[in-house]
């Protein structure tokens, strides 16, 4: 059933082989020719053909970024690999090979059509992140589970499939539970599937795919759900506001909290917990609404600096534009005319008049990038001076609020101690309530250990506190840093390719007409 090791030696996918098949693979023409005087580059190559190369590892194929289409079928290899590169790969041919599990797919989003056929896979799985999957071929296998077929139900752009030659299509329900679980199939094994023997296998199965519909359906639900949840909780970290806006922060202070969890036993301090409870929780939804409105406002600024940004390139480019169009105009008639003069001197004089017109539309160009530099360079420090100033008065009135919980917490400490140590003098006069656990009556035995507790207990929650504030301030002012660093490093970066631009179209009109010279001179 399976491609068998032959005697020939196992290969290694290793550059000389490659550059072999893509130079066979290649053009046949005079553009052909050039390439291979010239070299290719893999990074360039659409489509590979690697097929009875007795290949057992795969392997170098990283510099292949852009291939589409990928043909490894009739090697010996054992295990998918080394095709996480090939992000764009649309067509991928494994088949009569020696695999047994699938593997090493899961960033081969784009691919549409897989052929596995002939080799010992048994199950189906690991094909999730397929999600353009079209055409699916895993026949002469060793797939024997009729149920991991449901597996397949998630592929909802699979229409042709091909099982021939695995144990399961012996079984007699083979094609009718195919056709009723994947009713979106067209081919099976290289056959249509009939419309009426869809239906029949529908009718047959109705109740059992109702129900895993039904538990779709919900699984989905809650899938959405999750996702949406994330997706909030994204655009609550980017406002450095998350789990602000609920009782998250408050009770984080209590989850490691020993001491006052035994104190919340002390008669009066549920009452206490409740209402301190209720007035964090305010504060902190105060500064998670906050959060948001400025992460809208820093938002609005940055869009707005983007669209200056660009509004300024696009104005300065048409306006080069327009000088190169004009130049050009001028030049081509120039080049004409002196491949049209016959007198040497006229020739020259042409000549040098054409490259005092190239070194002023240089200068030209030049003096238009030079605007654009420090227009931008003052966009750019304008947007720096908002933005740093946005995030400023954004730390400022969080550290207020943060304030505000410290105040909160400082005033329970303090109720919180009266009431403990009132019920010390309770415990020395013999009128302790006889429902407090044990280890709560065992923090009374004298003041020292019951102010202890109370103080341990209110360092916990101040800690909290502070912790949530200094993560917040790093946070936002790392951002800030980034941000800022990014732009200046992208505006060098737009300046030294304009200027490569320039320089290039210039030398290229220089060399233009110093080739044209050296033929008049010749001539």
């Amino acid at each position: 059933m399976n491609r068998m090791y032959t005697s020939m030696e196992p290969r290694v996918i290793d550059d000389d082989m490659l550059k072999v098949a893509v130079g066979e693979q290649g053009p046949r023409e005079e553009a052909g020719q050039l390439a291979k005087q010239e070299g290719i580059l893999f990074k360039d190559v659409i489509s590979l053909q690697l097929d009875f190369q007795n290949i057992l590892h795969i392997d170098n194929l990283w510099q292949f970024e852009n291939l589409r289409k990928l043909q490894l079928d009739n090697n010996i290899i054992e295990r998918i690999e080394g095709l996480e590169n090939l992000v764009h790969l649309v067509w991928l041919d494994l088949s009569f090979n020696n695999i047994e599990a699938i593997e090493g797919l899961d960033t081969l989003v784009n691919l549409e059509d897989l052929s596995l056929f002939n080799n010992r896979i048994s199950k189906i799985d690991s094909l999730d992140a397929l999600v353009k999957l079209q055409v699916l071929s895993l026949g002469n296998n060793q797939i024997d589970n009729m149920m991991n077929l449901i597996y397949l139900r998630k592929f909802k752009c699979l229409r042709t499939l091909n099982l021939s030659g695995n144990p399961i299509a012996e079984a007699e329900d083979y094609k009718m539970f195919i056709y009723a679980y994947l009713p979106d199939l067209v081919y099976l094994d290289f056959r249509r599937i009939d419309d009426h023997a869809k239906k029949m296998a529908e009718m047959k199965h109705q109740y059992s795919i109702d129900e895993m519909k039904h538990r779709e359906n919900q699984m989905q639900i809650k899938q959405e759900e999750e996702q949406a949840r994330r997706m909030k909780l994204e655009e609550h970290k980017m406002a450095f506001v998350e789990h602000l806006d609920d009782s998250y922060l408050f009770d984080s202070m209590y989850a490691e909290d020993v001491e006052g969890n035994k104190l919340s036993y002390l008669p009066g301090v549920g009452d206490l917990l409740a209402t301190y409870k209720d007035k964090f929780v305010i504060i902190c939804v105060n500064i998670f609404e906050y959060g948001l409105r400025q992460q809208e406002k820093r938002k609005i600024e940055l869009d707005t600096f983007n669209e200056c940004i660009q509004e300024a390139i696009q104005e300065n480019q048409e306006e080069g534009r327009l000088k190169i169009a004009k130049f050009e105009e001028k030049h081509f008639m120039n080049l004409n005319s002196i491949r049209e003069e016959s007198d040497l001197l006229n020739i020259e004089k042409k000549i040098m008049e054409c490259s005092e017109d190239i070194t002023e539309l240089f200068n030209v160009l030049m003096t238009l990038e030079m605007q654009l530099v420090e227009q931008l360079e003052e966009t750019i420090n304008m947007f720096e001076r908002n933005i740093i100033d946005l995030v400023g008065l954004f730390i400022e009135n969080v550290q207020g609020f943060m304030a505000q919980c410290r105040d909160l917490e400082n005033h329970h400490h303090e109720k919180l101690l009266e009431i403990a140590i009132n019920t010390l003098e309770k415990t020395a006069k013999g009128e302790i309530d006889d429902d407090l656990p044990e280890d709560v009556r065992a923090l009374f035995i004298d003041k020292d250990t019951v102010v202890n507790a109370v103080g341990a207990s209110h360092d916990i929650h101040l800690l909290k506190i502070d912790n949530r504030e200094d993560e917040l301030v790093t946070r936002v002012n790392s951002w800030c840093t980034h941000l800022v660093d990014k732009i200046h490093k992208d505006e060098i970066m737009r300046n030294r390719r304009r200027v490569k631009e320039i320089n290039q179209y210039i030398d290229h009109m220089q060399n233009e007409l110093d080739n044209l010279e050296c033929v008049d001179i010749v001539d």
